[in-house]
């Protein structure tokens, strides 16, 4: 089969490798469309040390089964899927308690790292269990589709934040995860939406989204300006959505005293810490990790289109295009957000 492998930092390379073999729990899919996710982009460049060649990247993707284990009875040949990027063990205690993407045994798709080295679905096959796998709707399409793991992500950064509706939100970076966390705060019920970003392209889509105030980080003191709109006070939870020192940084001090703040971003290994302003403010921080259980309601909300990822999906392109693809993404080229790869049919 055809696979997009990152054979050294920076260089992708179309190849020939066998077709992956289902285990007795597994199945195999025809993959339809895979996303580029920022982490992968990231990845690229080894920065995260998370993407370790040689690797088949890709872990947002949708497709058709076309082979199923020995064991597995709760699937078909021929159903049309998607499935969690997080393949969890299912049986340590996160596991038996609904926490999967703490899972002791946890591997990602797509991830090669010190511990563990999965390929992904850049590529017209790959194999998963049949545990984390989900149906899609016949209305949903497979582009469409390969959104729900990112749709998944910020629902549940959403829900970790324990919300409130009459809560002011503020969202730090308005990229694909923001502006989905800003969909998802809105249909939680939160009528205060702020975002704050470099891009005003992208402060233009997430006002679009259902933002009620945009902030170009850059025109100003965002954090100062924050505290105006909020009679003085700051915002009532923070959700970090880029995960370098300066966003983070402007992420505590822009919440109000006794305010949540969930991480979301997760660019860099390591941020310093404003140590005295959590602690004499009492700021919660919160760490969100991938999803645990969401994928079902991401996909009732895509079908619906009560979130809607159109605004969001720049082009859909053949595999065979994507090295120059990752290039541009790379180069942060402007107005370029979400590239979907097909490496098969895109019915």
């Amino acid at each position: 089969m055809q696979a997009l492998q990152l054979t050294e930092y920076k260089k992708l390379q179309l190849m020939d490798i066998p077709v992956p073999e289902p285990a007795p729990d597994e199945v195999l899919i025809r993959v339809s469309a895979c996303g580029i996710c920022g982490s992968d982009v990231h990845g690229y460049d080894g920065s995260t040390g998370r993407r370790i060649p040689p690797l088949v990247m890709g872990h947002e993707a949708a497709g058709v089964i076309d082979a199923i284990g020995a064991d597995v009875r709760a699937f078909a040949i021929g159903e049309r899927v998607t499935f969690d990027s997080t393949i969890s063990c299912g049986a340590c205690s996160f596991c038996k308690t609904g926490a999967v993407n703490l899972c002791d045994r946890r591997q990602v798709l797509g991830v090669s790292c010190g511990d563990y080295r999965r390929n992904g679905a850049f590529a017209e096959y790959v194999v998963v269990p049949a545990r984390v796998l989900y149906r899609l709707p016949g209305t949903l399409g497979f582009a469409e589709a390969a959104m729900i793991e990112a749709v998944a992500v910020a629902l549940h950064g959403v829900r970790l934040t324990e919300l409130q509706p009459e809560n002011t939100a503020l969202v730090v970076g308005a990229g694909m995860i923001g502006l989905l966390i800003v969909q998802s705060l809105r249909v939680a019920g939160c009528k205060n939406i702020l975002v704050t970003d470099l891009d005003s392209s992208r402060l233009e889509l997430a006002k679009k989204l259902g933002a009620s105030t945009v902030l170009r980080a850059g025109d100003g003191d965002v954090v100062a300006q924050v505290r105006e709109l909020t009679g003085g006070h700051g915002a009532d939870v923070v959700l970090e959505a880029v995960g370098s020192a300066p966003t983070v940084r402007t992420a505590i001090e822009a919440a109000r005293k006794g305010a949540t703040v969930t991480l979301v971003g997760n660019i860099a290994p390591e941020v310093p810490l404003p140590l005295q302003s959590v602690v004499t403010r009492q700021i919660r921080l919160q760490g969100s990790c991938g999803s645990a259980g969401e994928y079902p309601e991401a996909i009732e909300l895509l079908a619906s289109k009560a979130i809607d990822v159109a605004p969001l999906l720049s082009a859909i392109a053949p595999l065979t295009e994507g090295p120059r693809w990752f290039e541009r993404l790379y180069a942060r080229e402007p107005n370029l957000m979400k590239v979907v790869l097909t490496p098969g049919p895109r019915a």
